[in-house]
């Protein structure tokens, strides 16, 4: 995470060394810190109510989907707008603290959230995020240099789709990392690959202690500019998700036989985000999936603390350009490619097998989301504007502004009408219409306008009309049906499956 999180920074919003290692980083470390030195204290505790000493901390750190949902959809396009990378960043701020407040308010209300919001509009909306933000691009690094590549991610296959053990129980994303990092210096010799050994005397001069700098400054300057509330709509959903996919980590780990209070453990959660941001950092912290995991592998209370230790000692000595000097993105990437795998295979196998359309149907928004990204970035290069090459295009580029605009939102109300239809509560999906009527009428669903030949949101009032009617049409049909049925039922007609 942190490999990407420098990598990105820098590439994709054009931050400076000092922003990223000064300020981003060591506030990542306060972050993690604190939320593993609870968790850890919270196992410790369990220990001693229950007498037991096979209690396991709930893993906590970085919130991937979010890295790439922020810097790709709320930091880098602030940079494209202004290549201003400070402000890029004050932005990210602030997106920080509303994902923190929600996770912390959310803490007192996860049940609700998760009771009147089906399961497949929040993964499949994270799903959709995890195919194309998180593992195109990475797929796209892999066939790019697959003798560095190929093999890592031939290593991590082996090991997580069969469940086998490699010898001596070497984990298998380490040994992926391992190995493509040996290719990639065993390239060199033959001008292949990225690796740069003039580059590792530079990373050692960088080590220097870099402490935690409070940055309310920044943050209430971050409050303050339009731009923060211009992300509403990527803020909003992305906290949901973090407090909703927390709560069910937390359930798995009582499945497993730890039982931690939810409320406390969702709080310190979006304590730790609010805690990050103040000292710089953009990303939101999450209670991580796999306790089972560690639990089988003899992890327990203390393994919190040495991975606070870790990304501490990483990030307040500054050695993160060490790393990256000596270890390749692409050594790493593969195991990037199966996050995104995993989150969107988790979509379709957790859910009820009858709700895969709604699965499906939440992934088109954020192809579109993507496919966007990927062609205003190419018509900037080329330094045309998006309105010059539309009629060259053998799509409709409106329509995919359109889904582009608040795709979050709208991957979750789409997902949630297909659940409503499936389960033939017709009331439930018209609500669900009624909301996507009142976001696009102000707005935060599809509204868009041109500036400078870039795209730009475009809040008001009725602004974006004929979205706006049209879901009101699809609200009335779906609440007339439901009352005709009513009147004319149809016992014999079989539901999808």
């Amino acid at each position: 995470q942190l490999i990407v999180i420098v990598n990105l920074c820098a590439t994709v919003c054009g931050m400076p060394d000092s922003l990223i290692y000064g300020r981003i980083l060591p506030g990542t470390a306060v972050a993690v810190i604190l939320g593993n030195l609870f968790y850890s204290w919270q196992a410790k505790r369990l220990m001693e109510k229950t007498g037991r000493e096979d209690v396991t901390a709930l893993p906590y750190g970085i919130n991937t989907p979010s890295v790439f949902a922020y810097i790709f959809l709320v930091i880098a396009p602030v940079y494209a707008k202004t290549q201003d990378a400070e402000l890029a960043w004050k932005v990210g701020l602030a997106a920080c603290v509303g994902s923190g407040i929600i996770e912390f308010i959310g803490s007192f209300f996860a049940e609700w959230i998760r009771k009147h919001t089906p399961r497949a509009a929040l993964l499949s909306t994270l799903a959709g995020i995890a195919i194309t933000f998180i593992a195109m691009d990475f797929a796209l690094k892999i066939f790019a240099l697959p003798l560095i590549a190929f093999l890592p991610l031939g290593i991590l296959l082996l090991q997580y789709l069969t469940g086998l053990r490699y010898p001596f129980g070497i984990p298998g994303g380490l040994l992926a990392v391992i190995v493509g990092t040996l290719i990639a210096w065993l390239g060199v010799p033959f001008g292949y690959g990225p690796m740069d050994p003039t580059g590792i005397g530079s990373a050692v001069r960088e080590i220097q202690l870099r402490i935690p700098d409070l940055s309310v400054g920044s943050l209430l300057q971050s409050l303050s500019t339009q731009e923060s509330y211009a992300f509403f709509s990527i803020i909003l959903p992305m906290g949901l998700f973090n407090v909703v996919g927390s709560l069910q980590n937390i359930e798995s780990a009582e499945a497993a036989g730890d039982r931690y209070s939810a409320t406390s453990s969702l709080a310190v959660n979006g304590i730790g985000t609010l805690v990050g941001a103040a000292f710089g950092s953009c990303f939101p912290t999450t209670i991580y999936i796999g306790h089972p995991g560690w639990k089988r592998m003899g992890a327990r209370a203390g393994y919190s603390i040495y991975n606070a230790v870790f990304i501490a000692a990483v990030c307040f000595l500054g050695a993160m350009p060490l790393v990256l000097a000596l270890i390749p993105l692409e050594a790493a990437v593969a195991i990037l490619l199966w996050i995104g795998i995993i989150i969107t295979a988790q979509a379709f196998q957790t859910t009820p097998k009858e709700h895969a359309p709604a699965v499906a149907v939440g992934l088109f928004p954020s192809v579109a989301a993507w496919g966007f990204l990927m062609i205003s970035g190419a018509a900037i290069g080329a330094g045309k504007s998006l309105e010059e090459i539309a009629p060259a295009l053998s799509f409709p580029l409106a329509g995919m502004i359109a889904l582009n605009q608040g795709f979050i939102l709208t991957c979750m109300i789409w997902s949630a009408v297909t659940v409503a239809l499936i389960e033939r509560r017709f009331t439930a999906a018209s609500v669900w219409m009624v909301v996507a009527a009142a976001l696009s009428s102000i707005g935060i669903l599809h509204a868009y306008q041109f500036e400078a030949g870039s795209v730009v949101n475009h809040f008001g009032i009725w602004v974006a009309p004929e979205f706006t009617i049209s879901y009101l049409l699809l609200a009335g049909l779906f609440l007339g049906f439901g009352a005709w049925l009513e009147k004319h039922p149809q016992p014999n007609a079989e539901p999808f499956e």
